[in-house]
């Protein structure tokens, strides 16, 4: 049990390597957007066209993503979606116009939809009281790889030019492939359940297709599904023109956004951590804890991001302490959020049902760049990003709250399940 321990972390280890360096890459294209422009000659709606392109990729390929997972070997297609990752950035450095960037630019969406097989099977290494805090931790590789890639595209733009970026991160992405398919063993299905904890072997399910269709019975994930169409907008939007906003309306240089975003960046990923932490303590003490903590996130950042856009553009000082305080809050949800959907679901459709979530939230999101964009045109940056934010997340606090109403049936659904499974491993193992 002791090596069990110690290689989970190193499962973990691999993982955070791999996402780090995959939402480094996804992410550069934020503080590349105005090099890329300039590059093709293309607009704010065209770029946002770009961007949205990859999302509406991603989404579609969600289910399908989710079935594979649930249905055969879920780290050696992680291993694929790594190598995918690394051959696609690699076409899109190669692009030479705005057509073809468009279209490989949307390729790499296709291993942006891999991430709940990366989740389920860390769900079969960690019990659900370690779960959210896990999560976090693998969360933090956002927005460091988000700070990774605006140090990468600040310092080095001048120098290597946005494709020799973009060959750099591929590179590192078929080197991962490598490392996830030799290193990273799957686990079984359901093994890290609290029922499950003293059964030497237990019976593995498998996908079944109306195990899958259940999931649409389940009343509090209904409600979260609808809650994640609208909660992605925000991310979407503060990601793919935030830099651009510091540098067109509040008159940023390249050395002003970095140090006004570094700060920030650490304190978001740190919010990923305290989110999973706080999310873990209160669902020991309510099935409703993780749903509570989620809601306050969303609150919060909104209240904060409105008064942070609000501050005068002369007061760069309150301005940066204002942003990292929006950041502490927004990224609260994230970690229980995934954490709640495998509160309800059986082992054996997990995938599938966070990959559709993933699919709802960014079919919702995957327009939300191309909507800022155009409200750019009309109304100005802060407009777009202000606007778009909050109306989303109250939004999405109003569907939180009505998923902690319903959540815990749903959860002691899930625990009955887990408790009729084990009873009837033990009565196998008895009669052997």
């Amino acid at each position: 049990m002791k090596a069990s321990k110690h290689y989970r972390w190193f499962v973990v280890a691999v993982f955070f390597a791999f996402m780090l360096l995959h939402q480094s890459d996804k992410l550069l294209i934020g503080p590349l957007t105005t090099r890329i422009m300039e590059d093709f000659n293309i607009n704010s709606a065209q770029m946002g066209a770009v961007s949205s392109g990859a999302l509406i990729v991603g989404a579609i390929l969600y289910p399908i993503w989710g079935y594979l997972y649930d249905r055969y070997v879920r780290s050696k297609l992680l291993a694929l979606a790594s190598f995918i990752w690394g051959a696609t950035t690699w076409l899109n450095a190669l692009a030479p116009n705005y057509g073809s960037f468009l279209v490989t630019r949307a390729s790499t969406g296709i291993d942006d939809s891999s991430y709940p097989g990366l989740y389920s099977l860390i769900s079969d290494y960690f019990e659900p009281n370690m779960r959210g805090k896990v999560y976090g931790i693998l969360q933090l590789t956002a927005p460091l790889g988000y700070m990774a890639g605006l140090v990468l595209a600040t310092l080095f733009v001048d120098q290597l030019g946005w494709r020799r970026i973009f060959f750099i991160t591929g590179t590192l992405g078929l080197i991962l492939s490598v490392i996830i398919f030799f290193g990273v063993k799957e686990a079984p299905r359901g093994k890290s359940e609290p029922e499950m904890e003293n059964l030497e072997e237990i019976t593995t399910y498998k996908f079944d297709r109306q195990v899958a269709l259940d999931l649409f019975k389940k009343r509090s994930l209904l409600v979260l599904f609808v809650q994640g169409f609208v909660g992605v907008f925000p991310w979407n939007v503060i990601t793919y023109w935030f830099f651009a906003y510091l540098e067109k309306e509040r008159f940023y240089s390249e050395e002003q956004i970095l140090a006004t975003m570094a700060p920030a960046i650490l304190v978001l990923a740190s919010g990923y951590f305290v989110g999973g932490w706080l999310g873990d303590m209160l669902f020991k003490r309510t099935n409703r804890g993780r749903v509570y903590v989620a809601m306050i996130g969303v609150i919060t950042g909104a209240v904060l991001l409105y008064f942070t856009v609000m501050v005068p553009l002369e007061s760069q000082g309150l301005f940066t302490v204002m942003l990292m305080a929006t950041c502490l809050f927004i990224p609260l949800a994230s970690p229980n959020v995934i954490s709640t959907v495998y509160d309800i679901t059986v082992p054996e459709v997990r995938s599938t049902a966070l990959s559709i979530q993933y699919f709802i939230e960014n079919a919702g999101a995957a327009l939300a760049p191309w909507l800022a964009g155009l409200i750019i045109l009309r109304s100005g940056y802060a407009t777009a990003i202000l606007s778009i934010c909050i109306i989303t997340w109250v939004l999405g606090a109003i569907f939180l709250a009505v998923t902690a109403w319903l959540i815990p049936h749903d959860i002691e659904t899930l625990r009955n399940e887990m408790r009729l499974r084990a009873e009837k491993d033990r009565k196998l193992q008895a009669e052997v």
